[in-house]
C-alpha cells in the first residue's frame, strides 16, 4: 500500500459512515479533521438512532477490512428471516405464504444490527485517541468552502439533510419523488432470543427476524438489536403505505411508550399470531431517543459536488445515495463505500480531484448502489417489480434453498439487475431453487391460516 504521510482530508458528519471513513482515513497516514454540529456526549445521548442499520456479510467484511468491531461477538445475530405474508386485497385477509429464510444454510451470513450512536461513539473514541482532530462546529456550504480549500480530500456524510444538496439528485437513476413508506421504529426489552420465542414461526424461534407483509398497508418487522446501553435488545420498524390504516397509526407517536402503545395495536389488529411475544415487549427508560418516525424518499445524488470557489467534495453514505430501509442497504451501503474509498484512496498516488472522485463513486455505484436500489424496490413491491416478487414469495414457501438465497439479495443483490422480465425472473428462480421455477410455482397452495404464538406470559 502507497504511504499517504502528509495527505489531509476532511469528513464532514460523525454519524456511523463518516467517522468511519475518518478513522480508515487516518489508520492509513492521513491527517484527518472530522467535523460535527454536536460533541461525542451529544451524539451519543440526544439523538435517535438513525435506523436499526441490519448489516450482513459484505458489510461486515467492509468493517473488518478496516479493523473495526463487528459486534458479532456481542450483539444478538439474526441467523435468518421468518416471513408472513397477508392478503389484504379482500375483505376475509387471507394468510397466503409462511416460511423461513436460514441464512446459515446457504449464503453463509448472520445480520446482525447495532445502535448506530454506540458505533459512531467508539470510533469515534479511536479515532481522537490515534490522533485525529474532532471539530465541534455547524458546516454551512461557506464554510466547506474554506475546509475544502485547505485540504487534499474531503468527504461529506451528513445525510439526507445537511450539505446534501450541494450533490443534485441524479433524475436517470432515480425512481422517486417522494417516500413510498411512512416510517416507525421503536427499541424495546423483555424478549429473549431463544427457541421458545416465536417458536410458532419455526424451529429457530427468536434466531430469526420476524417480517410480516400486509399487502394493503405495509410491514412489520422484529429483530435482535445492540442498544448502546441496554444492550441486547429488539427492534421493531415498520413501513405503512401512503393512506393506510398503519400511516395514520404511525402518525400519533409522540414518544417510545405511544410507538410501543401503537405496535401493540397493531398486532392485536392484524399480526395477532405474534401478539403474545409483543405483549412481553417495554420500552427502554433510560432512552427518550429509542424511537423515531418519519419517511425516507429514495434517491441517487451525484457523486461529486463543488464548493463556490470550485473546490471538488464528495458526497458519503445517505448523502450519495439514500434508501428505504426495507431491504436493509443505506447502512450497509454507506460502510461498503467507506471502506472502498478508503481502500482506493491509501493506494492512490495523485490528486484527489474530481475525475478521482467521479470515478471512485461509479465504481460503488456499479459495485453495489445500483443493485441496492433495485432489491430495496423489489421488497417495496414497486409496481414495476411487483409481479417478480409475487413469483419469488410463492416460491419462497416451497423451497427452503430459495428462500435461503432470496434473502441473501439482502447482502448481495447484484443477481436483481438480472430482472428484466418474467421469464428472468423464472430462471432466476430455477438458479436459485435448483430446480424448474414453474413446477416449484405449480405447487404452491396458499397457508390458509398461520400457527398462532402460545409463549406463557413471564412472570413480573
Amino acid at each position: 500500500m502507497t504511504s499517504s504521510d502528509g495527505r489531509t482530508a476532511a469528513v464532514i458528519g460523525a454519524g456511523q459512515t463518516g467517522v468511519t471513513a475518518a478513522l480508515g482515513l487516518l489508520d492509513n497516514g492521513f491527517d484527518v479533521t472530522l467535523y460535527s454540529d454536536r460533541d461525542q456526549r451529544s451524539l451519543r445521548d440526544d439523538v435517535p438512532a438513525t435506523g436499526t442499520a441490519l448489516i450482513f456479510g459484505e458489510a461486515q467484511r467492509a468493517e473488518e477490512s478496516l479493523g473495526l468491531n463487528t459486534y458479532l461477538a456481542t450483539a444478538p445475530t439474526a441467523t435468518g428471516e421468518s416471513v408472513r405474508v397477508v392478503d389484504g386485497s379482500g375483505p376475509d385477509r387471507a394468510e397466503e405464504i409462511a416460511f423461513d429464510a436460514d441464512f446459515d444454510g446457504f449464503v453463509g451470513f448472520v445480520g446482525v444490527a447495532v445502535d448506530t450512536r454506540l458505533k459512531a461513539d467508539d470510533r469515534l473514541t479511536l479515532f481522537r485517541q490515534r490522533g485525529g482532530r474532532f471539530v465541534v462546529e455547524a458546516v454551512d456550504p461557506v464554510r466547506l468552502d474554506g475546509i475544502a480549500a485547505g485540504v487534499d480530500l474531503t468527504l461529506v456524510a451528513t445525510g439526507r439533510g445537511g450539505l446534501s444538496s450541494l450533490f443534485p439528485v441524479d433524475v436517470e437513476r432515480s425512481a422517486y419523488d417522494r417516500p413510498q413508506r411512512s416510517l416507525l421504529t421503536v427499541t424495546l426489552a423483555g424478549l429473549p432470543y431463544g427457541p421458545e420465542v416465536f417458536a410458532h414461526r419455526g424451529a429457530s424461534g427468536g434466531r430469526h427476524s420476524a417480517l410480516t407483509v400486509v399487502t394493503d398497508e405495509g410491514e412489520s418487522w422484529l429483530g435482535g438489536y445492540l442498544h448502546k446501553d441496554a444492550g441486547p435488545t429488539w427492534a421493531f420498524l415498520g413501513w405503512a403505505r401512503p393512506g393506510s390504516d398503519w400511516e395514520r397509526r404511525f402518525a400519533g407517536a409522540d414518544s417510545a411508550q405511544s410507538a410501543l402503545d401503537i405496535v401493540t395495536a397493531l398486532h392485536r389488529d392484524y399480526i395477532d399470531w405474534d401478539l403474545p411475544e409483543v405483549h412481553e415487549l417495554r420500552v427502554l427508560d433510560q432512552d427518550p431517543h429509542s424511537w423515531l418516525k418519519g419517511a425516507v424518499t429514495q434517491v441517487v445524488r451525484t457523486g461529486v459536488g463543488r464548493t463556490a470557489n470550485g473546490h471538488p467534495v464528495a458526497a458519503l453514505g445517505d448523502t450519495a445515495v439514500s434508501f428505504d430501509p426495507i431491504a436493509a442497504q443505506g447502512a450497509q451501503g454507506g460502510l461498503v463505500q467507506a471502506a472502498a474509498l478508503v481502500r482506493k484512496a491509501a493506494a492512490h498516488d495523485g490528486p484527489f480531484d474530481e475525475a478521482w472522485l467521479t470515478a471512485t463513486f461509479e465504481e460503488f455505484y456499479a459495485h453495489r448502489a445500483r443493485a441496492a436500489q433495485l432489491v430495496t424496490r423489489l421488497f417495496l413491491s414497486d409496481p414495476q417489480l411487483a409481479e417478480y416478487g409475487n413469483l419469488f414469495f410463492a416460491a419462497a414457501q416451497g423451497n427452503p434453498r430459495f428462500a435461503s438465497k432470496l434473502f441473501g439479495l439482502l447482502d448481495d443483490p447484484r443477481p436483481v439487475e438480472t430482472l428484466t422480465s418474467v421469464a428472468a425472473a423464472k430462471q432466476l428462480i430455477a438458479d436459485f431453487a435448483g430446480e424448474p421455477a414453474d413446477a416449484l410455482l405449480e405447487r404452491f397452495v396458499p397457508t390458509g391460516t398461520f400457527q398462532r404464538s402460545r409463549l406463557a406470559p413471564q412472570a413480573a
